[in-house]
């Protein structure tokens, strides 16, 4: 499904069934929009599907919980499990749904093996970052024409030997899926090179010695639960001038799913209703002078895909972890892009024309 190659080369858009190849299958007007242009859904905390229950309260954390944790573990853990747990489905599950957007919060267990990190939210979690980036990494392969932002930041307990071993890492398992940094990439262009993967990375000391890092990418919260004040937080954000740098990363439960959906349409279609300022375009339409008014946050070009809940509400389905050991790839390859390109570059491209992005 998805996109395919015609006999003359060039790619050609296939009708979309399921959230899992939503970009590949979005018409070939947006296929030369820079991404930052595109609306691009994502998950807040994305690992804390598989928090670990008899993981010691984050070091980040005041003294004084970490203290009830030690003390009233019976009391304190089930409470700060419930509220640190935003997503319920697996990281394979998310991407088959349509995220595109991953929150990757890093840890080192300060008695934790020397060279295992981890997910953390107020607490760690079971899965390992080796092990999730791999799992990540057979799922691009499997579907070849989508492209995720995996935004790494936090980095609890991180020294500069282990920031150096993730990046290592990173470049192993990713190989020349990920894109250097530079100008913000069309679908076409990752397409042509063969990358499938922007790294954020929150640590411009490292960044800026790794021209496969991009410097942290800001994004639009909804942090709403209800399609309508979801949709409200989009619209006041858009009334105050579109942004040219964000991802729109908004997590909810099945009713924001049909917000994200056109489920706010009572008497329309899935979608942007026809006629629409932010009206997804069709093949058909006649040719337009400049970039056609679907980008942006109002539209969805992926009319399909859903969003994941924050803190109150509960998907109904189960994720589990998948235990996958780390396998050699190729090695990362600098394509088209200077090698040398400071991480401001890269921010600055993902921020040109517009105010930061609420965070």
């Amino acid at each position: 499904m998805g996109g395919q190659v015609s006999t003359s080369g060039s790619f050609r858009s296939l009708p979309c069934t399921t959230n899992a190849d939503w970009m590949s299958a979005l018409c070939p007007v947006l296929w030369d929009v820079p991404l930052h242009q595109l609306s691009i859904p994502g998950s807040h905390d994305t690992m804390t599907y598989c928090l670990n229950k008899t993981s010691p309260i984050s070091q980040a954390q005041s003294r004084l919980l970490q203290l009830l944790g030690k003390v009233l573990p019976c009391v304190t853990r089930p409470v700060v499990l419930r509220w640190s747990t935003t997503q319920v489905l697996g990281v394979t599950e998310q991407l088959d749904e349509g995220v595109r957007y991953l929150d990757l919060r890093i840890a080192h267990m300060r008695d934790g093996s020397e060279k295992n990190l981890h997910f953390v939210h107020m607490v760690y979690t079971t899965a390992l970052v080796e092990d999730t980036l791999t799992e990540i990494s057979e799922w691009l392969e499997s579907h070849p024409r989508e492209v995720v932002i995996l935004a790494c930041r936090d980095f609890e307990g991180m020294t500069d030997g282990l920031h150096e071993y993730l990046v290592a890492c990173i470049r192993n398992i990713f190989g020349d899926m990920l894109c250097p940094r530079g100008e913000v990439p069309t679908l076409n262009q990752m397409w042509s090179r063969g990358q499938q993967v922007i790294l954020s990375y929150e640590e411009d000391s490292v960044v800026n010695r790794h021209a496969e890092l991009w410097p942290g990418i800001p994004y639009w919260w909804g942090d709403q639960v209800k399609p309508q004040e979801l949709i409200r937080y989009l619209e006041r954000m858009k009334s105050c001038g579109r942004p040219g740098e964000h991802v729109l990363c908004t997590h909810g439960t099945p009713a924001c799913r049909r917000a994200v959906r056109g489920g706010h349409q009572p008497d329309g279609e899935p979608g942007v209703r026809p006629g629409a300022p932010d009206r997804v375009p069709q093949e058909d339409d006649a040719p337009q002078p400049a970039v056609p008014p679907c980008v942006g946050p109002g539209a969805e070009p992926g009319a399909g895909r859903s969003v994941h809940q924050h803190h109150r509400r509960r998907l109904h389905r189960g994720g589990r972890v998948r235990g996958r050991r780390h396998k050699t790839q190729r090695e990362a390859a600098s394509m088209l892009t200077p090698s040398a390109a400071p991480a401001d570059s890269g921010r600055a491209a993902w921020t040109r024309g517009g105010l930061p992005a609420s965070p």
